[in-house]
């Protein structure tokens, strides 16, 4: 082997090192502590309000409309900087185009989740690096009744995980940070103690999330569901 072709042997598996130590040196965190918010998908808003306020004593607040996305909110804090969004078609809008078709859905569910990042940029980097297709970042905002603008960027990661009507790929979601975060002035009471993740093929879940610095610990099943336990005013409860 001539030395021009040992360099560049050489330069390459460097290249190929620092990506996987770039990955693996990630602070690999729990799905729940790497919660942002859990998004509640309904095909009503206040039917998806009721639901959660008949199981949990809290009733969400009215938190605003997607521009350009069809959706609108409610929120309730989940403790600390975490929180539950019920999201649903806004009727204002004509177009829609949420990942999930929430027009569909026959009763409220847990439909994905957001990781929270204050990295988005190096998030989709090292996503690339381990070879997912990535959809963003993208800008988002919206204005709270009390005429606040909020923003985020988010990215979503393509990990082939989204089931029919549930994702338990997280997107990931970085706060602008002139905005206030929703947890901290959404109706509180709630705290979110577990995200359990279910799953036919659990190991392709388990690899996906840890190759993003997540650690989980996916329960094999029939069907993809997020449940999530949370400590409420009427007691523990699980939405699903």
């Amino acid at each position: 082997m001539t030395r021009r072709a040992w360099l560049v042997r050489t330069a390459c598996a460097a290249t190929v090192g620092a990506i996987g130590d770039t990955i693996s040196a990630m602070d690999n965190r729990s799905v729940r502590t790497a919660v942002d918010h859990l998004l509640l998908g309904t095909s009503d808003l206040e039917q998806g309000i009721a639901f959660v306020e008949q199981r949990t004593g809290v009733r969400a607040q009215a938190g605003g409309s997607h521009p350009g996305v069809g959706t609108r909110n409610a929120l309730l804090s989940l403790g600390g900087r975490q929180y539950l969004e019920i999201i649903a078609p806004d009727p204002s809008q004509s177009s829609f185009s949420f990942q999930i078709d929430l027009r569909r859905l026959g009763a409220p569910k847990l439909v994905t989740w957001a990781a929270a990042t204050t990295d988005l940029d190096g998030v989709v980097a090292r996503a690339r690096a381990a070879e997912f297709s990535v959809s963003g970042p993208r800008d988002g905002s919206r204005v709270r009744p009390d005429g606040v603008t909020l923003r985020w960027r988010t990215a979503r990661i393509q990990g082939g995980l989204d089931y029919a009507d549930v994702d338990v790929m997280p997107f990931f979601i970085q706060w602008s940070a002139d905005s206030a975060h929703p947890s901290e002035d959404a109706p509180k009471g709630c705290r979110l103690v577990t995200l359990d993740i279910h799953y036919p093929d659990a190991s392709k879940v388990r690899n996906t999330l840890a190759r993003l610095g997540i650690d989980a610990d996916p329960v094999p099943g029939p069907h993809a569901a997020l449940k999530a336990t949370i400590d409420t005013p009427r007691g523990r409860v699980v939405l699903s």
